[in-house]
């Protein structure tokens, strides 16, 4: 299984979208139209071979506005993972009891959406690309991307999404219960995937859920700060702050 996207959620995309520019070079792949079913408006932009996401919500009704509010403004919301078979493990986490909001099932692509109070406050989706044969490719297919996506690829000093964090009241609990509900080995509280770990930690804010960093691999570390500094997202112990993320620069 691979973290394939990070969604943000925010209450003005466009200003975390140009910082994300600013800092990391990154480009606009795609508006996806899809997500008005959920009340938002989106941007996806290629990080090597991942995506970073930003959603904007615009219906009163939207459950991303009420995660929004709940986090007092902008912040991670989202863990998109890849897997050559999301069928299989829809049918087997839905098994465990766990519970699916969303779900699409085409050839070209299938999703299942996870209630996220089934995966510690952290909205979680597990989705196959046509028939999951290019899942480990670094450019692999992936529709929410749009059909141009690889026409507007981050420059080549940034590598790609190597990992995220998700705070949680229990982090080694959290660690155990992913690791069975994603079938993935595990390092005490970092879990492994395909190119990147997933970590969790204590809390560092009230509501004590959700994704709070994102780790980068960039060929310049302290460029990217620099630059960081200068579109207005300061380093915090030499992590740009963008889109209440703080992410981790690593050398590669």
């Amino acid at each position: 299984m691979r973290l394939r996207q990070i969604a943000l959620v925010a209450k003005d995309l466009e200003p975390v979208a140009a910082q994300l520019n600013a800092v990391f070079g990154l480009k606009i792949a795609f508006r996806d139209p899809a997500v008005s079913t959920f009340g938002l408006v989106n941007v996806v932009m290629p990080v090597g071979g991942g995506f970073l996401e930003i959603v904007q919500p615009v219906m009163p009704d939207a459950s991303a506005g009420r995660y929004l509010a709940r986090r007092g403004g902008n912040a991670g919301y989202m863990l998109i993972f890849e897997s050559p078979n999301a069928l299989a493990h829809r049918e087997r986490l839905i098994g465990k009891g766990l519970r699916s909001i969303a779900e699409w099932t085409k050839p070209h692509y299938t999703f299942t959406h996870f209630h996220p109070k089934d995966f510690d406050g952290v909205l979680v989706s597990v989705d196959t690309a046509g028939d999951g044969s290019t899942w480990r490719e670094p450019l692999g297919d992936w529709p929410p991307a749009g059909p141009e996506w690889r026409d507007h690829l981050a420059p080549d000093d940034i590598k790609g999404i190597v990992g995220a964090t998700v705070q949680t009241r229990d982090p080694q609990g959290a660690a155990d219960r992913w690791s069975d509900l994603l079938q993935t080995e595990r390092d005490g509280t970092a879990l492994k995937f395909e190119g990147a770990v997933v970590r969790f930690v204590e809390p560092v804010d009230a509501d004590g859920t959700g994704v709070i960093g994102i780790d980068v691999a960039v060929a310049d570390p302290p460029a990217i700060a620099a630059r960081g500094e200068a579109a207005g997202a300061p380093a915090v112990n030499g992590k740009p702050q963008i889109g209440g993320v703080s992410f981790t620069l690593v050398a590669g």
